[in-house]
């Protein structure tokens, strides 16, 4: 029998990834790719040392506490965690890591493409030439907006929000942002902080946001908040659906109140919000911020690397619970 540690990877990952998983671990893979129930995962955790799950896992209390006595750690293949009861994890004393760094650079490639799709209404001009409708062109035909010179800001100035900002500036924006702290002089790289949401939103023409979603983030963007925007104002969102009042974001897109959106994330994924994807003014992909090779692999290798130091003795380098 191997002695080697028992790690469930309850998704397909990358064949890299999986390779060094056979490797190193006695794993059980999900060749499927199938998304387990609760009562599947705990069925499948048994005798096993760790989880190497993705944010479409959801760790809720009671989840964790049926969890069996033998799961030491739960590695994500993800930066986010909200789909985690940290305070849960803490209690049962198993490790949770996280993969933060490594998809930065891609979520930010993703905010720019939403930034760009939503105002020059590529979503409109794309399914016109799939549907072939298209035919007829005038000066008044398909007219966005542009992105040069305009104020974007950002909510969540971590490591993507930085990105975002840097790439931002090649369009020669002008940054705002609003985090929890204020960056150094050197990081803000020119920057505006804004020390309220409440004060940033009436000067942002585009907005993104960027932080993560907890308890006190729910709903950040709310219809008070959506009317403090400039009118015509974009938004754009790669960090997570629960940051937006759906319902609010429909009612400001079909005012007009809100030029367009560009979203990777929603409430409920799979599958996004309906309402949403019936809007012809929105520029909508099924959350692939981290969608790319060497992103998806640098994640897992991240993942594994939490893995590794723990079964050696050593703290792991993304531990957050």
């Amino acid at each position: 029998m191997s002695s080697k540690p028992k790690v469930l990877a309850t998704r397909t990952f990358p064949d890299a990834v999986e390779k060094r998983l056979a490797q190193d671990y006695n794993v059980l893979l999900n060749p499927d790719d199938a998304l387990y129930s609760p009562d599947k995962l705990i069925e499948l955790a048994q005798e096993i040392d760790a989880i190497l799950p993705c944010h479409t896992e959801h760790f809720t209390p009671d989840v964790i506490q049926r969890l069996p006595d033998s799961v030491k750690i739960v590695a994500n293949f993800s930066v986010g965690v909200d789909h985690c009861d940290l305070e849960a994890f803490r209690k049962r004393g198993i490790i949770v890591t996280n993969t933060p760094d490594v998809l930065s650079d891609a979520t930010a490639e993703i905010a720019i493409l939403l930034m760009l799709g939503a105002a020059r209404r590529a979503g409109e001009g794309e399914r016109m030439m799939r549907d072939g409708s298209w035919c007829a062109w005038s000066p008044s035909f398909m007219v966005g907006s542009a992105i040069t010179g305009k104020r974007l800001g950002i909510i969540g100035m971590g490591r993507v929000g930085q990105i975002v900002a840097k790439r931002a500036r090649g369009f020669e924006m002008e940054i705002h942002y609003c985090n929890r702290t204020r960056l150094a002089e050197t990081n803000e790289q020119g920057a505006i902080y804004h020390d309220s949401i409440e004060d940033l939103l009436p000067v942002s023409d585009v907005l993104s946001l960027n932080c993560p979603a907890s308890k006190e983030t729910a709903n950040l963007l709310s219809a008070k908040r959506i009317a403090r925007l400039p009118d015509g104002a974009i938004i754009v969102n790669t960090a997570r659906g629960a940051l937006v009042d759906e319902s609010a974001l429909v009612d400001a897109l079909r005012s007009g109140k809100i030029a367009s959106a560009g979203l990777d994330v929603y409430c409920t994924e799979p599958g996004g919000n309906r309402e949403i994807a019936a809007l012809p003014n929105t520029f909508l992909l099924p959350h692939i911020g981290s969608a790319n090779e060497e992103t998806r692999d640098a994640m897992g290798f991240r993942a594994l690397d939490n893995l590794d130091a723990y079964f050696a003795g050593r703290e792991p380098k993304d531990r957050v619970a």
